[in-house]
């Protein structure tokens, strides 16, 4: 790897490091330009944090489905039934279901931290909000229920290195890669810190 994309690198992984811990980072700042990487980051974990990119990009949408009527960000029915889902479904395949479930609700609050950003930027620029609102049942949710399969298959086969001690330095060493490969801003970096803390040491 190049000196300056290493350096980049480990900036955009000290970043995700600080606002998974502090949640201070602007919403409205943004990372350096990079080139837009061309493949998954080489690392076990890059699936994972592959896969936990795309799930907060989708809060996006979500946002815009439910911005302006009265459906909440937070919605504990659909949260439980999600978690209870992940759970069952962990456990046939041979996973700890409080690990999982543990991974999936640091999800949730990810795509909920993205979403209440969100939220605040539209009302305190109005020329920024959505112009169309996505279907939540038809096009969103299927869209998460496919991630969560494939992350499903990710956890299962990431088990050893997720046990190992160095799964904290190259987890947020796969993180940054894929931040940096997605072009996120620090909203986004702030979720994409807020998915990681329950990866390391599950089952």
């Amino acid at each position: 790897m190049r000196p300056h994309r290493l350096r980049s690198v480990f900036v955009t992984a000290v970043v995700i490091a600080a606002a998974a811990v502090s949640g201070t980072a602007s919403a409205t700042a943004r990372v350096p330009a990079v080139a837009h990487a061309s493949t998954a980051p080489a690392s076990e974990l890059g699936a994972l944090t592959e896969l936990f990119t795309e799930r907060l990009l989708l809060a996006d949408k979500v946002a815009a489905a439910k911005y302006g009527t009265e459906m909440p960000i937070d919605d504990p029915v659909r949260e439980r039934q999600i978690l209870d889902d992940v759970s069952a479904r962990a456990a046939g395949l041979g996973l700890d279901p409080d690990s999982v479930a543990a991974v999936f609700r640091d999800q949730i609050e990810a795509n909920k931290l993205v979403q209440r950003g969100l939220y605040a930027r539209w009302d305190a620029h109005p020329d920024e909000r959505p112009t169309e609102r996505p279907d939540l049942a038809k096009e969103v949710r299927p869209a998460l229920d496919l991630i969560t399969t494939r992350l499903l298959a990710a956890l299962r086969e990431t088990v050893p290195v997720r046990g190992d001690a160095s799964c904290g330095p190259r987890l947020y060493a796969a993180a940054a890669l894929s931040a940096y490969g997605h072009r996120l801003d620090v909203l986004r970096l702030k979720g994409l810190g807020r998915a990681l803390p329950s990866v390391c040491g599950a089952g």
